[in-house]
């Protein structure tokens, strides 16, 4: 019991600074019409581990787009969790409760059951552990 509440403290307080952490590398890549462009046609989507997941096939250009920005998503997940005394992982997680939650109308997104869902005006499916 106890190991769970601080699991989910660590969750909370990791929630707070996961935004901050990664904001750098989502605008830096919106910038980027092929990443505006695969997230918009739906071929990439958020996923609740806090990367980009593939919806369809990706063409090699995608592929390493998404890889690109999951290496450097990686790297900002780790100084972060560092800073914040919690796991790559649990920092990874509650970002990627957040970057769920950002979506747009039109955007995919992954809900916990693992079937990727289209964003529409209503709050997405996230994680009962989502803080």
């Amino acid at each position: 019991m106890f190991e769970f509440i601080r699991k989910n403290k660590a969750i909370a307080i990791v929630g707070t600074l996961a935004l901050t952490a990664i904001v750098a590398t989502p605008v830096m890549a919106q910038r980027d019409p092929a990443y505006e462009s695969a997230r918009s046609s739906g071929a990439i989507g958020e996923k609740p581990d806090g990367y980009l997941g593939y919806v369809k096939a990706p063409s090699a250009s995608v592929k390493a787009l998404v890889e690109d920005l999951n290496i450097k998503r990686k790297a900002a997940y780790t100084r972060k969790a560092q800073e914040t005394n919690s796991t790559v992982e649990q920092f990874a997680f509650t970002s990627g409760c957040n970057l769920i939650n950002r979506t747009v109308a039109g955007e995919k997104y992954q809900a916990p059951d693992g079937s990727w869902q289209t964003r529409t005006s209503v709050e997405p499916i996230r994680d009962s552990r989502c803080p």
